[in-house]
């Protein structure tokens, strides 16, 4: 099943199930927001630095990126979004946005004004708590980010890096049989993990000689989960998925 075989808010409800357990009647509050869906070409920016946005943004097809500049235009992409997801969920509280975010894939997205979120929250305390965690997991992928980058050679961000998507696309029904799409160019891996495409390229090679992964053009097989997180150096508590007993 694919991401866009999914009306917007079902998509949603499932991220959120993924972290936080839901009623039935918080199910149905959520099927009756109202989204508008949009489509998206790769590179378009969904929402940029300085902005004061006044709704949120649902990825329902393809993978956002957050990103920062430097002043002489060095990108650091500092987060990768996935179907479900909901990357500018602070908005709802911070005004003023201090990154940007844009696809990085032809994407589908569905927004949802930030009165409409508002108001669901005051009538159902429970979707505030559900939403607060998300913002919360975010908030914790970026901290195993930050050791990624920092503290792991690139070899072994490419492998955590991995490991991650596969279990955040598992989590939405979107990988079969330990293969995943990753419509990601090599230049954008290495905004990621902090290192050059040609590195990139090398990293690649190393990980599919190793039999760790396979690439089918746009898409990555894991031949062997177990050798791949201990590549990685993963563990998945940080994801604090609730299938994966790690909530």
């Amino acid at each position: 099943m694919t991401a866009g075989s999914l009306f917007p808010n079902t998509l949603m409800i499932r991220k959120l199930e993924t972290i936080f357990p839901l009623s039935t009647e918080e199910k149905q509050a959520l099927q009756n927001l109202p989204i508008q869906v949009t489509t998206l070409k790769a590179g378009r920016d969904i929402v940029r630095v300085g902005d004061r946005p006044s709704q949120c943004c649902l990825i329902l097809e393809g993978f956002t990126c957050v990103y920062k500049l430097t002043s002489v235009g060095k990108r650091q992409i500092i987060a990768l979004h996935v179907p479900g997801d909901i990357p500018d969920l602070q908005s709802l509280h911070l005004k003023v946005m201090d990154n940007s975010i844009a696809s990085i894939s032809p994407c589908t997205v569905g927004f949802i004004q930030h009165e409409d979120l508002r108001r669901i929250c005051e009538r159902y305390p429970r979707l505030t708590a559900a939403f607060w965690r998300e913002t919360l997991v975010d908030a914790s992928i970026f901290r195993e980010w930050l050791l990624n980058i920092g503290r792991r050679e690139a070899y072994t961000r490419m492998a955590h890096l991995l490991c991650e998507f596969l279990m955040r696309l598992k989590a939405v029904g979107l990988v079969e049989d330990d293969t995943f799409d990753l419509p990601i160019t090599q230049a954008e891996l290495a905004d990621v993990i902090g290192t050059s495409s040609v590195h990139v390229n090398r990293v690649l090679q190393a990980l599919r000689g190793d039999g760790l992964v396979q690439t089918k053009g746009k898409q990555m097989v894991v031949p062997d989960w177990e050798k791949l997180k201990e590549a990685g150096d993963f563990d998945p508590l940080y994801l604090h998925l609730e299938e994966a007993g790690t909530a």
